[in-house]
C-alpha cells in the first residue's frame, strides 16, 4: 500500500508541477519574465512539491520515481500545451511520448 500511495503522490506532484509550469509559461510571455505577477506563483508551487518528494523518496527507488514523474509530466504538459495554449504536437513528439510510455511499462515489469 505504501508503494501505491507513493506512486499516487508522485502523480499528484507532477500535476502540481504542471500547474507551476502553467504560471511560468504565463510569466515567460511578459516583458519582464522574472518580475511579474506570474513568476512568484509558479515558483511557490514548485517549492511546495518538496514536501511530497520526501514522502515518495521514503517509499520508492529514485529511478522509479524519476520515470513515473517524467512520464506524468510529459503527458500532463502535452495536454496543457494542446488544450490551453493551442500548441500542436509533431510526429516526433508523439513518438517520444509513446516511447516514454513504453519505458514505464518496461520499468514496472522488471522492478520489484
Amino acid at each position: 500500500m505504501d508503494k501505491f500511495a507513493a506512486i499516487l503522490v508522485v502523480v499528484l506532484l507532477s500535476l502540481l508541477g504542471v500547474c507551476g509550469d502553467y504560471f511560468l509559461k504565463l510569466s515567460s510571455g511578459e516583458d519582464r519574465f522574472l518580475w511579474n505577477r506570474w513568476f512568484p506563483i509558479g515558483f511557490a508551487i514548485y517549492a511546495s512539491t518538496a514536501f511530497g518528494w520526501v514522502y515518495a523518496l521514503k517509499h520508492m527507488k529514485l529511478a522509479t520515481i524519476g520515470v513515473v514523474y517524467s512520464l506524468c509530466m510529459i503527458l500532463f504538459l502535452a495536454i496543457l500545451g494542446i488544450v490551453v495554449f493551442k500548441e500542436r504536437l509533431t510526429f516526433g513528439e508523439l513518438a517520444g511520448i509513446m516511447m516514454a510510455l513504453g519505458s514505464l511499462i518496461l520499468l514496472s515489469r522488471f522492478t520489484g
